[in-house]
C-alpha cells in the first residue's frame, strides 16, 4: 500500500489527526510539518497516478475542488500567493501540494521569498520543529474547515 493510501486509511478510522474535511473527489489535510503555515494536501480518493488517468468528469471536479481548496487555505492563512504543486515522484498517488505564501518566507536563506518552496532546505523545512502542538493543529484544523465551509 502506498504512504497516501495509509493516510487515507487513517482518515477512515479516524486515527489521522490532520484530517480536515472530505470532499467528493478527495481528503484535505494539513501538512505535518508548518514551517509554511498552513501547508495543506489535498489526496485524492482514487490512487491513480497521473491526473489523466481519472475519468474525465472526476478530473475536472478534482481539479475544481483542488482549487477551492486552496482558496480556503489563503483565506484561513493569510497567504499572499498560494503555490500549487502535483509532483508524485516520491509518492506517486495523486496529491495537490498547497503551500499559502507570504513575503519573506525563504528570507533566511537569501531568496526573498521569490523562489519555489523547494529552494526552503529540506532539512529545516521538515524538522520536528515545524510540527504543530495538538493545539495549533485544532486551531489550524478549525480555521481551515471554517474557511472551506463559507
Amino acid at each position: 500500500m502506498c504512504l497516501i493510501c495509509d493516510r487515507i486509511q487513517q482518515i477512515k478510522v479516524h486515527t489521522n489527526s490532520y484530517f480536515v474535511k472530505e470532499l467528493e473527489t478527495g481528503y484535505v489535510v494539513l501538512g505535518d510539518h508548518q514551517h509554511f503555515k498552513g501547508y495543506t494536501l489535498f489526496l485524492c480518493k482514487e490512487h491513480k497516478t497521473e491526473l489523466f488517468h481519472l475519468e474525465p468528469a472526476k478530473k475536472l471536479k478534482f481539479l475544481e475542488e483542488m482549487s477551492l481548496v486552496a482558496e480556503a487555505v489563503a483565506k484561513a492563512f493569510g497567504a499572499e500567493k498560494m503555490n500549487y504543486e502535483l509532483l508524485g515522484n516520491g509518492d506517486t498517488h495523486l496529491h495537490w501540494h498547497l503551500f499559502p505564501r507570504r513575503a519573506g518566507d525563504l528570507d533566511a536563506h537569501g531568496h526573498n521569498g521569490k523562489g519555489p518552496v523547494w529552494w526552503y532546505p529540506a532539512d529545516k523545512m521538515y524538522d520536528d520543529s515545524t510540527r504543530p502542538t495538538e493545539e495549533e493543529l485544532e486551531a489550524m484544523k478549525a480555521a481551515l474547515l471554517k474557511a472551506l465551509n463559507q
